[in-house]
C-alpha cells in the first residue's frame, strides 16, 4: 500500500525530496582547484617575449610598464592598440583603457630588471616598481595543495568504508557492527506474529516485561535473567522470536550475527566484543541478540589444529567475561540462537551467563494450524481450503517449511491461472516441496518401468501388512526430483520408540529389494536411500539406544560431543565385531522377513504393481481393495485420516520423508 501510495504522489507531480549528497562539495572543490591551476586570472593579460617589448617600445606604443619581481606588466598607448599588431595580438581579449594589455617574464635577475626600467625611463615611459612578496602566494598554493591532497583521501576512506567497499571500515575494524533498533526504530514483528511456541513466547515475554516494568519483580527480590539461548532446528522460528522482540521490547536492540566478530585480524573480535557491551551499557537496560551464536561459541581446546592461536576461542573469552566476569553487567540482556548447543562452550552455558535454555521444537498439530492460519492471511483461498486438513498433512514440519508450502501453492495456482489457491495446489505444493520437481519427460525403459513399480509396490505391500510401519498413503512411479519412485507415509507423532516399531519400519523399507528378488531373481541400485536408512537405523538400535540382548544395555553415544575429534572408539575391536554381526542379523532378519510376508501375498503384490503401472499413482483407496482394511490401522486411519476429492484419494503426506525410490538415482529424504 505504501508503495501504491507513492506511486500516486509522484503522478500527480509530488517527487519525492532526494537527500542532498555530501560529495558535490568535494566535487566543487576539485573544480575550482583546477581552474585556479588551468586558468590565469589574469586572463585579459596576453604573455610575449622580451623581444617583442622591445619591439614595442622602440616604436613607440609603451605608455607604461609595472616591474613586479619576476614579470613585467605592459600598458600600451590608446592610439597604439589601433594599430593591425595589437588587434590581432589582442583579438578575443577584453581591452580596459589603461589597464596592462601583456607581460613577459625576466626571471630573478636584479640586472635584467634593472635594464628594463632604464630602457623605459630612457623612452619616457611611466615606470612602476612593486616590491616582490611572495610569502601570501606560496602560503595559498601549499594550502590549495594539501587541502586536494586530504580531500582525496577523504573521499577515498569514504568509499572503502561504505558497505561494499573493498577496504571495509579499515579505521573501524574493531568496532562492532551492530544493528540498533531504538528510538522509535522497530521491526514489524511482535509476538502476535509468532504462531505456535507458546511456551518460547512466556519465557521471553517475561523478559520484555521486566524491562518495561522492572518494580513488579524487584518488589519481590527476583533479579533479571542475564542471558537466553533459544536452542532447536533450522527454520522452527528461533530469529522470528528475536525479531518479535525487538518489535515488543521499548528498550535500545542490539541484533548481530556470530560471524560478525570473525575477521581476518588478530584480536579484532575481542575488540567487536568489547565496543559491543560497551555500546549497550550506556543505553542499558538494553537487549543483545547474536544470531548462530554457534559462530564463536564452540567449545574451546576442541580446534583440530591443537597448538595454534584460535581468534574464536579469543573472542569467546572476551565474550564470557563481558557476560559474567569480574565487572559489572547491570541492565544488559543477551540473547543467543542455535541449532548446534551440542557444540557451545560449557562455560557459556552455566548460570549466570545464560541463566535460561528455551528449546524451540518442531510445532505439533495445533501450532501447525496457528502457524498456517499466519501464512495464509495474504493468499486468497478457496472455501474449500480446510486448514486442520492442511496441518494434519504435514507432520515433522517446520514453520519455514509450512511458509515456503503456502508460497509454493500460490505460485502453482498462479501457474494454472486460477482466481483463488484451492487444496490440490497445496497437496501439490507439498510434493514439490519434498520430493522436487516432477520429470514428466524422464526417459525410462519398460523394463526399468516395471522394475521400478515392483519395487514400490513392495514397499506398499509390507508396510500395509506389518503392525507398526508408517501407513502408506501413496504410491507412484513418476520421476520427481533425483529418486525415480516414492511413497509417501503418514507417521505417528510420537516421542518414544520400541524396538518392535523399528524391526517393523526396517522390514517395510527392505520390502521394495525383497520384492524385485522374489519377481525378477535379481536386485539393482534402487534401494540405495533404502539400505542407507535401515543400517543407520540397525547401528542406532545397537550402539545408542540399548535395543539389543546382546550388546546389553550399553549405549556410545556421546551427547557433549567431547569425543568429536577423539582418536579412539569408546570399545574394544571384540565389541566392534559383535556390533557388525548384530547389524547384519537386524537387517537380514528383517530382510527375510519381507520376503516372506512377500511371498505369502504374490499375488496381491502383481495386482498392486500391475494397477500402478496402470495408472502411475495409486493411494491408499486402491490398497483397501486389493488387501483389504488394514490388519493393523490406527484410530486416526479409521476415521478417514486420508480423504476424497474429485473421486479420488488425496494423500496424508510424511514429515519430510520420502521412503523409497529407485533406480542409480537414490530417493530423497
Amino acid at each position: 500500500m505504501e508503495n501504491i501510495e507513492k506511486n500516486k504522489k509522484n503522478d500527480m507531480g509530488q517527487r519525492p525530496k532526494r537527500s542532498f549528497n555530501f560529495y558535490w562539495i568535494y566535487g566543487v572543490i576539485v573544480v575550482m582547484i583546477l581552474a585556479m591551476g588551468l586558468f590565469n586570472f589574469n586572463s585579459r593579460v596576453v604573455r610575449i617575449d622580451i623581444s617583442d617589448y622591445d619591439s614595442y617600445l622602440a616604436n613607440g606604443d609603451v605608455q607604461g610598464i609595472v616591474v613586479n619581481g619576476d614579470a613585467v606588466m605592459v600598458t600600451i598607448k590608446k592610439d597604439s592598440l589601433e594599430k593591425e599588431t595589437h588587434k590581432k595580438r589582442l583579438a578575443g581579449a577584453s581591452i580596459d583603457p589603461g589597464a596592462p594589455q601583456y607581460t613577459f617574464y625576466i626571471g630573478n635577475n636584479p640586472q635584467m630588471q634593472q635594464q628594463v626600467i632604464e630602457q623605459a625611463r630612457a623612452k619616457k615611459v611611466d615606470v612602476r616598481i612593486n616590491p616582490q612578496n611572495d610569502l601570501g602566494r606560496e602560503i595559498l598554493s601549499y594550502a590549495l595543495f594539501f587541502g586536494a591532497i586530504i580531500l582525496i583521501w577523504m573521499f577515498m576512506m569514504r568509499r572503502m568504508g561504505g558497505p561494499s567497499g573493498p577496504g571495509g571500515q579499515i579505521f573501524n575494524i574493531g568496532k562492532s557492527r551492530a544493528q540498533v533498533f531504538e528510538g522509535g526504530k522497530s521491526t514489524d514483528v511482535t509476538f502476535n506474529d509468532v504462531a505456535g511456541l507458546e511456551e518460547a513466547k512466556e519465557e521471553l515475554q517475561e523478559i520484555v516485561d521486566f524491562l518495561k516494568t522492572p518494580k513488579k519483580y524487584t518488589d519481590l527480590g527476583a533479579k533479571i535473567p542475564k542471558g537466553a539461548l533459544l536452542v532447536g532446528p533450522p527454520g522452527t522460528g528461533k530469529t522470528l522470536l528475536a525479531k518479535a522482540i525487538a518489535g515488543e521490547a521499548q528498550v535500545p536492540f542490539f541484533s548481530l550475527s556470530g560471524s560478525d566478530f570473525v575477521e581476518m585480524f588478530v584480536g579484532v573480535g575481542a575488540s567487536r566484543v568489547r565496543d559491543l557491551f560497551k555500546q549497550a551499557k550506556e543505553k542499558a537496560p538494553s537487549i543483545v541478540f547474536i544470531d548462530e551464536i554457534d559462530a564463536i561459541g564452540r567449545a574451546r581446546g576442541r580446534n583440530i589444529n591443537m597448538g595454534s592461536n584460535d581468534e574464536r576461542e579469543n573472542t569467546l573469552n572476551q565474550l564470557l567475561t563481558e557476560m559474567d566476569g569480574f565487572g559489572t553487567n547491570t541492565g544488559v540482556i543477551l540473547l543467543g540462537a542455535t541449532n548446534r548447543a551440542d557444540v557451545l562452550d560449557r562455560a557459556l552455558l552455566r548460570p549466570g551467563r545464560f541463566d535460561r535454555q528455551i528449546f524451540v521444537d518442531m510445532p505439533d498439530l495445533n501450532e501447525r494450524i496457528a502457524i498456517f492460519n499466519v501464512h495464509l492471511k495474504p493468499l486468497k483461498l478457496d472455501i474449500a481450503v480446510d486448514v486442520e486438513f492442511l496441518a494434519r498433512q504435514t507432520p515433522g514440519f517446520s514453520g519455514a517449511d509450512i511458509a515456503n508450502i503456502c508460497n509454493e501453492a500460490a505460485l502453482i495456482a498462479a501457474r494454472r491461472k486460477k482466481t483463488a489457491v484451492e487444496k490440490q495446489d497445496f497437496l501439490d505444493a507439498v510434493d514439490r516441496v519434498i520430493g522436487g520437481l516432477e520429470k514428466k519427460n524422464k526417459i525410462i525403459t519398460n523394463e526399468e518401468k516395471r522394475a521400478i513399480a515392483f519395487h514400490e509396490a513392495g514397499h506398499a505391500t509390507v508396510s500395509w501388512l506389518v503392525e507398526h510401519a508408517s501407513p502408506l498413503v501413496k504410491v507412484t512411479i513418476v520421476p520427481r526430483g533425483r529418486s525415480l519412485g516414492a511413497a509417501w507415509y503418514l507417521p505417528d507423532e510420537r516421542h518414544l520408540t520400541t524396538a518392535e516399531q523399528m524391526h517393523d519400519e526396517i522390514c517395510a523399507a527392505l520390502g521394495g529389494r525383497a520384492a524385485e528378488e522374489i519377481m525378477f531373481g535379481k536386485v539393482s541400485t534402487g534401494a540405495l536411500s533404502d539400505l542407507e536408512k535401515v543400517t543407520k537405523q540397525a547401528y542406532a538400535m545397537v550402539t545408542m539406544y540399548g535395543l539389543n540382548d546382546r550388546i546389553g544395555n550399553i549405549s556410545f553415544y556421546d551427547s557433549t560431543g567431547q569425543t568429536e575429534y577423539g582418536f579412539s572408539k569408546p570399545y574394544s575391536d571384540h565389541t566392534a565385531q559383535v556390533i557388525d554381526e548384530e547389524v547384519r542379523n537386524i537387517v537380514e532378519g528383517q530382510y527375510d522377513r519381507a520376503k516372506r510376508i512377500l511371498t505369502d501375498n504374490k499375488d496381491k503384490l502383481t495386482k498392486l504393481a500391475t494397477q500402478l503401472l496402470e495408472k502411475e499413482v495409486i493411494f491408499k483407496e486402491d490398497l483397501e481393495h486389493i488387501f483389504g482394511g488394514r490388519p493393523f490401522a490406527r484410530e486416526d486411519e479409521q476415521n478417514g485420516a486420508a480423504r476424497s476429492v474429485n473421486g479420488g484419494t488425496i494423500p496424508a503426506l510424511p514429515d519430510g520423508k520420502i521412503e523409497s525410490g529407485t533406480g542409480d538415482n537414490a530417493s530423497l529424504t
